[in-house]
């Protein structure tokens, strides 16, 4: 049975203009994931770093659009009473302002400033923890490897990606759709919603 389903926010649930190529060439962040990358770097050059992370992100929030369908299907998850958490590796301050612009409300929201980040799993597990969840119980919402990886070490073992080329995300655990109101519509076979009962969580359908 779902009983909660956790989401991305960049890319996911708001379209943000990040040239990526060019943020990692600008912080010298090639074969590791920037926040690790930038963790690792002596001071001054990390506060220096972090800073113009700061600054593109700053840019991007400005700039970002809320994706067409998020609102109907968190209100399609809070009528069947199913728990929701927003889990990014974005700042809470860029998070606030988003989930301000846009109306938006979870159960339970964690960023980068809670201290645990993905690609790891930690952030998952320490949001199903605080929802009283387990990965069974969860389905995990993203737009990257990173959220695949993230979602795969928790533990999670049905895994949603909003994208348009399955072939980029192999395996039987992930199902890849290309649009918000396509995930509304597979998480409401799911969730039994007309049928009067719960589905099986599937195995993956990419």
């Amino acid at each position: 049975m779902v009983r909660g389903v956790l989401f991305d926010m960049d890319g996911t649930l708001v379209d943000v203009p990040y040239d990526w190529p060019a943020i990692r060439a600008d912080l010298g962040a090639f074969d590791v994931p920037i926040l690790a990358h930038l963790g690792g770097l002596p001071e001054p050059e990390r506060s220096i770093k972090w800073a113009l992370l700061e600054r593109y992100e700053a840019v991007a929030t400005g700039r970002a659009r809320l994706r067409r369908g998020v609102r109907p299907l968190l209100k399609r998850l809070a009528g069947r009473s199913v728990r929701t958490a927003l889990v990014t590796n974005n700042s809470r301050k860029n998070t606030r302002v988003l989930l301000d612009r846009f109306r938006l409300r979870f159960d339970l929201v964690m960023t980068r400033d809670d201290g645990l980040w993905k690609p790891s799993g930690a952030p998952l597990v320490a949001a199903m923890t605080r929802l009283g969840l387990g990965p069974g119980e969860c389905l995990a919402v993203g737009d990257s490897h990173f959220d695949v990886r993230s979602a795969r070490e928790a533990g999670i073992s049905a895994i949603f990606i909003l994208g348009r080329d399955a072939r980029k995300f192999p395996g039987s655990d992930i199902t890849v759709l290309a649009s918000v109101p396509a995930l509304d519509r597979a998480l409401a076979r799911i969730l039994g919603d007309g049928a009067g009962s719960q589905q099986p969580i599937p195995t993956g359908a990419g």
